[in-house]
């Protein structure tokens, strides 16, 4: 089986020749796109409700593991996680987290427009239930 060129395998004016290697310009534009969605994405993946943190001067606590996190918001509702819970069933939900294997710490964000008592009641609260690995999430001071 032979094959023939017709022109003697020589390169006629005005035919393109097929190109051999990959145009890469096109996965490059993709891949920037995809990173710069990343990376506006990555600040709104935080966990948790929207408040207003206090800021100190106070060192992160080194990662342990993935926190669950109680946030009393500024308006004084109580979230586990994302849910929304009443003051009276914030420890039923948290003891049935713990019956499902959960043992790291439980980390409280206080909205710092509501008052010291609001949140130290959330937190005794808890601590009443016999959780004893708890911390308080604030910003850092600027």
């Amino acid at each position: 089986m032979a094959f023939s060129m017709g022109n003697g395998g020589r390169h006629l004016p005005g035919r393109s020749r097929p190109m051999s290697e990959i145009n890469v310009t096109p996965l490059v534009d993709v891949m920037l796109v995809l990173l710069i969605v990343f990376m506006v994405a990555a600040p709104l993946l935080t966990v948790g409700v929207a408040v207003d943190l206090p800021e100190t001067a106070a060192q992160p606590i080194p990662d342990q593991g993935e926190p669950l996190t109680v946030t009393v918001a500024g308006d004084g509702s109580i979230y586990v996680e994302d849910t929304l819970v009443d003051i009276d069933t914030l420890v039923p939900r948290l003891e049935a987290i713990a019956k499902a294997g959960y043992d790291q710490r439980i980390y409280i964000r206080g909205d710092q427009n509501r008052s010291y008592g609001d949140v130290v009641r959330v937190m005794g609260r808890i601590n009443a239930a016999g959780f004893r690995q708890i911390g308080l999430v604030t910003d850092p001071e600027l």
